[in-house]
């Protein structure tokens, strides 16, 4: 099983991107975030049309998650959750559903904004929270994947150039004790099992050029759990979408499981 996760920055912009993608690298699921799309404005019928089906949360203009899978993969999206328990929020964030004997949960983790900001104490409070939802989740369903846009970097290998990043947000010690309190729960970064070495992104800033001088850090994160990790094969970030003309600041990542 091929598992995918994409921040694609607006699903109606990148649709023909997303589409080309699927196409090409033939995910068996994927994950998506900031799709920006109202339920009722989702792209069912096109999706279909390129072989998957999906189940999705979506606001208009802001936020927003889907999962895609193959429509040959065996099996309906199950258990399907769209809030986090004890957390009463408005913003499309999260999405969990069982397909194909593994459960995925889809995360698009708070940006924060500032250190000292009042959305970094929100991101820090949701991440907490959902940290006891995973708690549960694992218990409950031992093939679990958690991926998604985390807006944390794990560490300075995951941030090009640490000095200049500092403590800032996104690599402040608090956002990292966070993500390491849920890893903990015992949960592995895929990526890290194939490659150990710094200098590789998922996210680049539009500006200053930063793509092409590889100013970018690690965001989205594919963790699986205990159970999976034997069966973790290879693990990947696929640049490609991010050379396409008006690309998502963010690019795919995945992961190969033989299960």
């Amino acid at each position: 099983m091929k598992i995918a996760s994409w921040n694609v920055n607006s699903l109606k912009v990148r649709m023909p991107h997303l589409t080309e993608w699927l196409a090409d690298a033939k995910p068996d699921v994927v994950a998506l975030q900031e799709t920006k799309l109202e339920d009722t404005k989702f792209p069912v019928d096109e999706l279909a049309a390129a072989g998957y089906r999906a189940v999705f949360s979506g606001q208009k203009t802001y936020n927003g998650v889907a999962m895609l899978a193959r429509a040959d993969l065996k099996g309906e999206f199950e258990d399907v959750v769209t809030d986090i328990p004890n957390l009463d929020d408005p913003q499309r964030r999260i999405l969990a559903a069982t397909i194909g004997g593994v459960r995925v949960v889809d995360l698009y983790v708070v940006n924060g904004k500032a250190i000292g900001d009042e959305k970094y104490a929100y991101k820090l409070d949701w991440l907490a929270k959902m940290r006891e939802f995973l708690a549960r989740e694992i218990e409950r369903h031992p093939n679990l994947v958690v991926l998604g846009d985390f807006n944390i970097a794990p560490d300075d290998r995951d941030v090009y150039d640490p000095v200049a990043w500092g403590e800032d947000i996104l690599c402040s010690p608090p956002e990292r004790e966070a993500l390491k309190r849920i890893t903990d729960l015992g949960l592995h970064d895929s990526f890290r099992l194939f490659e150990p070495a710094g200098e590789h992104y998922s996210w680049w800033d539009y500006r200053q050029g930063a793509f092409r001088r590889n100013m970018g850090l690690r965001i989205d994160l594919i963790l699986i759990g205990d159970a999976l990790k034997a069966s973790a094969k290879a693990a990947a970030i696929d640049r490609t979408p991010r050379t396409w003309e008006r690309p998502s600041d963010h690019t795919p990542v995945t992961v190969d499981l033989d299960i």
